[in-house]
């Protein structure tokens, strides 16, 4: 998907006229802003939410994204599965979700514990509705980023689940080396993001 966080409509446009349908943004807020217009144009667009979900916004979340790569509790599962069945039953099976493993155990990371993986995806089936397709993650910046993601097509396996969200502008190759079927594009499409923002 082209990773579209901070880059406006005019820079957006051209690469939608090719043809390109996935995004994703990482603020649920300026998602709906950016896209709210687009989307009534173009139907067809995919958006992916990769950034850290609030309780408080899983509503317009739901609202604005197709497709939640970063579910990584129990609180936010079932507040969205809550939110469905209350308020976007009808599209129930448009909702796709990845459950974030945080495979480098990172204390400052959003993500599952590896140890906690089990639990959780059990958890995730057996008391949620949410049509779970898939793991996501993002190494620790400073090891091998293939080491992360064989452990996340290793979890993947485990779990009969089709997809992996995993690799970035620094460490896409690898990442297609692991299986990755969501690359998470945004500065070698887009140039290097302005600093200040």
């Amino acid at each position: 998907m082209v990773v579209s966080k901070t880059f406006t409509q005019e820079k957006i446009s051209p690469i939608i006229i090719k043809g390109h349908k996935d995004f994703g943004e990482n603020k649920v807020q300026e998602g709906f802003e950016k896209w709210k217009d687009i989307k009534k144009i173009y139907p067809d667009i995919k958006l992916h939410l990769i950034g850290p979900l609030q309780s408080n916004k899983v509503n317009l979340a739901l609202k604005t994204f197709d497709c939640i790569h970063t579910i990584d509790r129990k609180k936010i599962a079932k507040k969205i599965n809550d939110s469905i069945e209350n308020n976007f039953l009808a599209n129930f099976k448009k909702f796709n979700f990845f459950i974030q493993i945080n495979t480098g155990s990172e204390p400052q990371k959003s993500g599952v514990k590896l140890s906690e993986v089990d639990e959780f995806y059990k958890w995730c089936v057996n008391e949620t509705n949410l049509k779970i397709i898939g793991l996501m993650c993002i190494p620790p910046i400073n090891e091998p980023p293939k080491t992360h993601f064989n452990i996340l097509k290793e979890l993947a396996i485990n779990y009969d689940l089709p997809q992996l969200s995993m690799g970035m502008s620094n460490d896409y190759a690898e990442a297609i080396e692991c299986g990755s079927t969501f690359l998470r594009l945004g500065s070698v499409i887009f140039g290097k993001r302005d600093k200040t923002i």
